[in-house]
């Protein structure tokens, strides 16, 4: 094999298309691009949010309140769903196992809906009061984690 022996593959290269070159190529006149205006030439680029001069709605809707912006995101348990881990001890990684919790990432707050049956010792990285008061009533413990 030679290099002037080396095709391209049939149909892998296309003329490329001759736009503005009169009525009888099909595409003469606007050349493909419809009608008149702003967008019928070359170089042109829409501002992101630009509504042909009607008010952008980022600018009609109201803007209200705060967003902070260093906000921590909890996945929160309540007490009801950990009766369902027959264990003793209870950590982020067994509420994942159990498809308490799906994120490995968020921290975990155990909220106090509903009763404990029996005296477990619970990790988690926050409590609420009840939820404290429950699992200690049952003969628990409510361990934080980031502060052993």
């Amino acid at each position: 094999m030679k290099l002037n022996d080396l095709h391209a593959a049939e149909g892998s290269r296309k003329n490329r298309k001759r736009v503005g070159r009169g009525p009888g190529s099909g595409r003469g006149k606007t050349s493909g691009r419809g009608t008149k205006g702003q967008k019928s030439i070359s170089g042109y680029s829409r501002k992101l949010g630009f509504e042909g001069g009607q008010m952008p709605l980022v600018r009609r809707v109201p803007k209200r309140g705060f967003t902070n912006i260093f906000r921590r995101e909890f996945s929160e348990v309540n007490i009801d769903k950990l009766n369902k881990i027959k264990k003793q001890t209870i950590k982020t990684e067994d509420l994942i196992q159990n498809g308490i919790i799906k994120k490995k990432s968020q921290p975990v707050k155990i909220l106090g809906r509903g009763e404990i049956k029996s005296p477990k010792t619970i990790y988690a990285h926050r409590f609420s009061e009840a939820a404290k008061k429950k699992i200690e009533k049952a003969g628990g413990k409510a361990i934080l984690i980031g502060s052993e």
